[in-house]
Parts: C-alpha cells; sequence; structure tokens
C-alpha cells in the first residue's frame, strides 16, 4: 500500500485538535474574534500554530521575524512561546487589524515582546539589512502578498542566521498549485516559489501539509 498523508475530514481534524493543540483562553477569543471578521479567512489555524510554537522552542529562538500580521494570532503564538527577552519583529501595513491584536498582546502580557513595524514590508526588511541585522534572525514566518513572497524570502534569508528557519504559509494555496487553469498572480508566484525552495542549495525544505501548507526552510 502506498504511504501518503491520511486525508483529514472533520471528525479526525477534531481529534487531532483534542490531543494536539496548546491554546490559552487569550489565543482562542482572538482567534474566534477573527473568524467573524470579512477577511477572517486570512488568520492562520489553531493546530498550525501549535506547530509554530514547537518549531521556534526547537531551534531555541530568541528573536523572530514575521511579515503579514493581520490580526496578530501568530505573532501571540510565537511571543508567547519566546523566552522573556525574545522578540517578534512584525512587519504588516494595516494598523485597523494590527490594532485588534495590540489589544490581545496586551491583555497575554507579551506586547513587550512584540516590535511592530506598519510599512510595506519589502521596505522594512530592506531597513534591518542596511541596519546591520543581517545573520541576526533565529526564525521568520511569511504570510503576505504573495506577489512579493520571492522579495520577502531572498530578504528574510540573508537576515536568518545558519541554522534558522523560514516558514511560508499558504504554499499549497488551497490546491490552486495544480491546477494548470489557474494562472493568476498570486498563485503563479506561489508555484515558482515553491520550485525555488525546492531546488535552493542555500536551504534544506521541506513543504508540510498543514493548514493550507506550510514550506519550511533551514538556511545552510
Amino acid at each position: 500500500m502506498l504511504k501518503r498523508t491520511t486525508n483529514v475530514d472533520e471528525a479526525l481534524y477534531d481529534y487531532l485538535l483534542s490531543v494536539s493543540l496548546h491554546e490559552t483562553d487569550v489565543m482562542r477569543r482572538l482567534r474566534e474574534e477573527t473568524s467573524h471578521l470579512p477577511m477572517g479567512g486570512m488568520q492562520i489555524a489553531a493546530d498550525q500554530g501549535s506547530f509554530m510554537a514547537l518549531l521556534v522552542q526547537l531551534i531555541g529562538a530568541k528573536k523572530t521575524l514575521e511579515v503579514g500580521v493581520f490580526t496578530g494570532y501568530s505573532s501571540l503564538v510565537v511571543a508567547s512561546a519566546l523566552p522573556e527577552d525574545g522578540k517578534v519583529y512584525a512587519c504588516d501595513v494595516s494598523e485597523e487589524w494590527t490594532s485588534v491584536g495590540r489589544r490581545y498582546w496586551e491583555e497575554a502580557r507579551v506586547a513587550h515582546k512584540i516590535v511592530l513595524n506598519l510599512a510595506p514590508g519589502v521596505e522594512t526588511l530592506d531597513r534591518f539589512l542596511e541596519e546591520g541585522q543581517a545573520g541576526t534572525f533565529d526564525f521568520a514566518f511569511i504570510d503576505a502578498d504573495k506577489n512579493n513572497y520571492d522579495l520577502y524570502y531572498e530578504r528574510a534569508l540573508k537576515l536568518l542566521r545558519v541554522g534558522g528557519l523560514i516558514a511560508i504559509d499558504n504554499t499549497l494555496w488551497h490546491g490552486k498549485v495544480i491546477d494548470e487553469t489557474a494562472q493568476d498572480d498570486d498563485t503563479v508566484a506561489i508555484r515558482a516559489l515553491n520550485a525555488k525552495v525546492h531546488a535552493d542549495e542555500r536551504v534544506t525544505s521541506s513543504l508540510v501539509p498543514i493548514g493550507d501548507g506550510v514550506m519550511l526552510a533551514r538556511k545552510r
């Protein structure tokens, strides 16, 4: 029998959550509030949050990067997993959406770990590089405008230390990556980045089928 990832239906997914989810009440309430917003589907899944928290702890991360904050669930999850002196350098362009996250960051007492940069992501990452921060980040999460994914990836790779980890969200793109009729800019950009990371000798990579697909790339 061919071995492959198990198909997860609703009942099995509920079981998965029951034995793997590590979510505080504050996290749950932020996730639930976001789910009712018109763009609530942009939020990462709860099990993906727990997975990311485990990743940052496994690599001993203290300084992390996030490109694309939305309402701040991923920022909250990562910040909560970091040591007390850890930092999340979060990049977004929306005061409206990030203001939702700020309330929960404060309530969870992790706001001091999150440095929010409200500016285009490429602009912020270029500033970090100009400030001499190349090679100083342990972990980067990319979940923003898909047509700029390659630009974020290249800059994040420079900012990461050797052994650091990049996690790129939406890399299965609801299955559109294998739909040859889907030639919109976002789908084309994600396909191209998946192929690039897979062939990139600067990293060791794996595309993990959690949430909408997370491409993991460890800097060599």
